[in-house]
Parts: structure tokens; sequence; C-alpha cells
């Protein structure tokens, strides 16, 4: 009976050491960390930013909120090598290349290994997302060609997946997962689509010196991945003083060289999963037999042995994955907000609302909700019927109605290429408007549908 007890009083003290211990400060960050882990909430926090902004543009204040973005930033040294731009331009063709670089990392990580690693997995998002960025630009072009703002026919060619995810989340756990990955996947070729856009048709004025001076320091990362070299510090040195800048001053849009930078990631394991393990086994047992020292601290060959299971836990990671979980969430909860305040900041006159009758504002409404519809459920009807592909589980084609409807929600990209498409900034204003009516209607809408068929599966 006493070895009874003393066993179980080994036992508790036992697990008092191996226990983890909890500060105060873990109960303080343990929420946030779920928090900026949640996709869906993005989506919530970007509609706040768009209603903030338009807040702010329409209050009493409005020249401090036109002011503030107009201000004057440079980022340099000496009196040669300092680049000059409002905080607006900053905020597009700074932080928005952050946005594109894990756009770019998120398509080659589901090329190499996701939703479109191969034909079966990607043939169905794929041909969607191609016929949803068709229709929408042929309906555009047709309310627009011969007109002034004939070139914006890449607005309503977007989807937004930060605020798609984030309205599908209210429809709770009924929703398909199948579903969430196929407009995943779609919204990724999607954002392909509209990084070629941008790359071939919203950039002129090209400087060919430093477009060369871009494709050496794109040589120089390839060479690198090449080489082994893993540590992220050394692509953004090499990316952002580099390719970046070399870019910016190319005529080539800047965030072009986010989507590059993010190609050139090693995206292997210098170690398999059986190898981690038993490495990390063979440590753990070396750690298990050493001895220890008194109070808290760990002996020197103690010190070593954890140092080698870090080292092991780098091999087994992939830069590509660790650069898009560390990012994600300083673009969902920081990138993106700061970029929906910063340009959906747009004043609500009485005659803002005659605007939508202008064949700017018709085409991208009628492109985002109805091209974004007939061309992601032709196409998908089209490659399902030749048995090329299969609909996502759980689902059926109300379901699908409603998914199609839902990506006409084009916010964050269909901003982005209206800023570049259009220099008129009445025109910009005209565009943005019509994008967030659009979007609002393809989200209310798409969820109503999406619900209306969702217990008929």
């Amino acid at each position: 009976m006493k070895q009874g007890k003393h066993k179980k009083t080994n036992r508790k003290l036992v697990d008092r050491f191996i226990t983890e211990r909890s500060y105060p400060i873990d109960k303080l960050l343990r929420p946030m960390d779920n928090l900026l882990r949640n996709k869906p909430v993005s989506g919530v926090l970007l509609f706040l930013a768009v209603l903030v902004a338009l807040a702010w543009a329409n209050s009493p204040w409005k020249e401090m909120y036109h002011h503030l973005w107009e201000m004057p930033f440079s980022v340099g040294f000496g009196e040669n090598y300092i680049i000059s731009k409002t905080l607006h331009h900053w905020i597009n063709d700074g932080l928005m290349a952050i946005f594109f670089f894990v756009v770019g990392l998120e398509i080659k990580r589901e090329v190499m290994a996701g939703d479109l690693s191969t034909w079966k997995k990607a043939s169905l998002p794929a041909a969607a997302a191609v016929g949803g960025m068709i229709f929408p630009a042929i309906i555009f072009s047709i309310f627009n060609w011969g007109t002034p703002t004939e070139s914006g026919w890449g607005v309503p060619m977007a989807t937004d997946i930060a605020f798609t995810l984030g309205v599908l989340s209210l429809l709770g756990n009924r929703i398909p997962l199948s579903l969430k990955l196929f407009l995943t996947a779609l919204a990724i070729v999607d954002d392909l689509g509209a990084v070629l856009v941008i790359a071939f048709f919203y950039t002129d004025n090209l400087l060919l010196l430093y477009l060369e001076y871009g494709v050496v320091f794109l040589a120089v990362l390839l060479l690198m991945n090449y080489l082994g070299v893993r540590k992220a510090r050394f692509y953004a040195i090499v990316g952002i003083c580099g390719l970046w800048y070399a870019f910016l001053l190319s005529g080539v849009h800047a965030t072009i060289a986010g989507v590059l930078l993010a190609f050139t990631i090693p995206a292997k394991t210098r170690i398999n999963k059986r190898g981690f393990i038993s490495h990390v086994k063979t440590l753990l047992d070396k750690l298990q037999r050493t001895k220890s020292i008194d109070g808290q601290y760990l002996s020197d060959e103690q010190h070593e042995i954890i140092e080698d299971i870090k080292e092991e836990r780098e091999k087994i990671e992939t830069p590509l994955q660790k650069l898009e979980y560390n990012l994600n969430p300083v673009v969902s909860f920081f990138i993106l907000p700061l970029f929906a305040l910063a340009n959906a900041g747009i004043e609500i006159q009485p005659e803002s609302w005659s605007g939508l009758l202008e064949p700017v504002s018709i085409g991208i409404v009628a492109g985002l909700i109805v091209g974004k519809g007939i061309g992601i459920l032709s196409f998908s009807a089209l490659f399902v019927k030749l048995g090329i592909s299969e609909l996502p589980q759980n689902t059926n084609w109300g379901i699908m109605t409603g998914a199609a409807i839902m990506a006409g929600i084009g916010f964050t990209m269909s901003i982005f290429i209206s800023e570049l498409a259009f220099e008129d900034p009445a025109i910009k204003a005209q565009a943005k408007l019509a994008i967030l009516i659009a979007s609002t209607f393809a989200g209310i809408v798409g969820m109503l549908v999406i619900n209306a068929f969702i217990g008929k599966r």
C-alpha cells in the first residue's frame, strides 16, 4: 500500500515537471494567436476597414483622410539612393508586393503538392477560374468598347478569397469542406490570371536597363535555390534590395516582383518524415541519458542536443511553408485592411448614384455578378459533362450556382486593378463604388442560394 502511494507521489512530481509552465502573458496572447490564424475573421476585418474608409471619406474629416494618404514618405540612404513616394503608393506598390509574394507562395505550394498538383484535382477549379475571367472581361468590353474606359476590362475578372471565405463562414459548419477547397483553388488560379494581366496589360513605359537588372537578380535568386540556400533573410535581401527595387524603377509593376520572388523560394524538405522521426528519437534518447544539473538550467551537453533538435526541425520544414505560415497573419490582418482603408474611401455624392449608369459601372457590376456566375458555371458544367472533372463531394449544382455567384466578390484585386487601369480620379471613384455594390450583392445572393440548396444534398 505504501509502495503504491509512493509511486503515485512520484507520478505527481513527474507530471509537475513535464507540464508546460503557463504564464499570464500566455493567457493573453493565446486568443490573439488563434484569431490571427482564422482566415474568415480576416474577411470580417476587411469589411470593417471598408466601412471605416467610407465613413471617414464622407465625414467632416474627409480632408484629413485624403491628406493622410498623399503624405510623402522617403526610404533610402544618401542623395542618390532614395525612393520618395506618397503613403498611398507605398501601400499599393510596397506592402501589396508582400501580399502578392504570399499569393505566389500559395500558387507554388498548390501546384507542387496541393489542390492544383494533379490534373484531376486542378481541372475543375482551373476551368472554372478561366471561365470566371473570360466572361467578365467580355461583358465589360461589350459595354465599354471604344470608350475611354475600355482599358478596365481586367477589373471584374478577380475574386477576393478573403472576403469570399469570410462570407461563406457565416453559414457555419454546414458548408462542405470540398466547397471551401474548390473556391480556394479557384481563387488561386484567378490570382495567377490577375498577376499575368497586370504584367502584360497594365505595365507601360518600360525602362529595359532596370528590367535587365531585375532579370539578373532573379537569376541570382534561382541560383541560390539551386545551391540549397534556405535562409529566408538572404532571399529577402536580394528580393527587396535587388529584384523589387529594379522592377519598381523599370516600369513593371513592383508587385510582380513579389510573385517572382515567391517562385524562387525552396519548397522541398532536406529530410523526409521517417528520417526526421528517427533522428529526433535518437536525440531525445540521448537527452534522457544525459546527467542533469541542479536548478532549471540545461547542462552544456543538453544544450547541444537541443540545438541539434532545432537543426532537424529546420530540415523537415520547407522555407516556402514557413514563410507562408508566418506572413499570412501579417497580410490578412494588417496589409489588406490597410489597403482597404487607403483605397475604399469614396466620397459618395448625389451624382455618384447616377454614375452607376455609366458604361464603366455597368460593365463592372454586370461582369462581376453575371459574367463570373455564367463563366464559372458553364466551364464547370462542360468539364463535368465531358467526364474530365467531377463535382466537389457533398455538393450539387444549386450549391455550385451559389458559389459561382459568390465568386463575384472581387473587392481587393478588383480595386487594385482599377488603380492601374484608370487615370481619371472620377472614373476610379465610379469603378470602386461599382465594385463595392457588385461585391456586396454577390456575397448576399451567393450566400442565400447556397443556404437554400445546402439541405438538398
